[in-house]
């Protein structure tokens, strides 16, 4: 078995049962959870070694390798019965059809259903919404072209916490690194047989997601400048492979939530003011680590979601309904029902 190194660890659990308001939600979370995703600038816990948790709640972080045998869903806060919260998705689905039996239905079959369109599922029964898992990610790339270039560090985070929550990882590209004065990541420290290529990557990250996916739920994907960025990097980086992006996978893009908060505050949002970086300034959310690192900016993006979502009072049912999918990278943005 090829051993890779790549970085799992624990952020604080929040409640999983209950009917998502992130407006709500985010205003009872967002100090606490400031202080555990690690905005405090004495506290890192990602550097040029590899760390994992260790000794349950002891929180004692030790150096080891991690294999592709990716392990660690949360299942101390999940939903008390996940067969009722299953069976309600089957009734919304059996209504739009009433010829199907469901008892034929074989399980491979009842997924594919299930994720025609979550989003519209979600729009007639808001209480679905708690089956939606979110994570925040960010890539860090060898360059700007979506065709040319590739991804050469990932990191994930579920904002709901709870042991191996995050996910972080280079990648080597098998090429030089040319833009290493933007992120700092050389040619050196992805271009060795310890770090995975992206087809070794895959399955693993495929892993992760479904070890924190809710029975029967999606997953909603949360990045900044996500249509144009991380997504394409993305989707082109599983095309290579042969691999299909899941179709239970949706993304949303902060930036156009931080246009809407900057001129519901009555400014005028230019492209650098709703940088996340920009954001995160204007929030007065601290930077812990380097920007433009993976990992980095996934923290300060978990805290500027947060805070957008409360500025703008968006329920999590909002978010899904006006999220895309990897098959709809490149078509234009429809407008939110809002």
């Amino acid at each position: 078995m090829r051993t890779v190194s790549m970085c799992f660890s624990s952020f604080s659990q929040v409640p999983r049962c209950r009917i998502y308001n992130l407006a709500h939600f985010w205003s009872e979370r967002f100090h606490n959870l400031s202080r555990t995703c690690g905005y405090n600038s004495s506290s890192k816990l990602y550097d040029s070694k590899i760390y994992v948790l260790d000794g349950g709640n002891s929180r004692k972080w030790t150096r080891r390798s991690v294999t592709t045998n990716t392990q660690g869903r949360n299942k101390s806060g999940q939903c008390s019965d996940p067969r009722k919260l299953r069976q309600e998705l089957l009734d919304v689905t059996v209504s739009t059809s009433a010829t199907l039996n469901l008892n034929k239905i074989e399980t491979s079959q009842y997924q594919q259903i299930q994720h025609v369109d979550i989003r519209q599922l979600i729009a007639q029964n808001k209480d679905l919404a708690s089956l939606v898992t979110v994570i925040a990610f960010d890539t860090e790339t060898t360059g700007f072209s979506r065709e040319k270039d590739h991804i050469i560090e990932i990191a994930l985070q579920d904002l709901q916490g709870g042991e191996n929550s995050a996910f972080q990882t280079l990648v080597n590209p098998e090429r030089r690194v040319l833009n290493s004065h933007i992120h700092g990541i050389t040619t050196n420290m992805v271009n060795r047989p310890d770090v995975p290529r992206m087809e070794d990557l895959i399955p693993i990250l495929l892993k992760y997601v479904k070890s924190r996916q809710k029975p029967g739920g999606c997953v909603l994907f949360v990045a900044h400048n996500a249509r144009t960025f991380d997504v394409p990097f993305l989707c082109n980086a599983f095309r290579r492979c042969g691999v299909d992006i899941p179709s239970d996978w949706l993304f949303k893009d902060t930036l156009p939530m931080g246009r809407e908060a900057m001129k519901s505050e009555g400014s005028k949002p230019s492209s650098r003011s709703i940088s996340l970086q920009a954001l995160r300034e204007h929030l007065g959310i601290p930077l812990d680590g380097s920007a433009h690192r993976a990992m980095s900016d996934v923290k300060v993006l978990a805290a500027v979601f947060q805070r957008l979502t409360y500025m703008l009072k968006l329920p999590l049912a909002s978010l899904v309904e006006d999220a895309f999918t990897a098959s709809e990278i490149g078509t234009p943005k429809k407008k939110s029902s809002r």
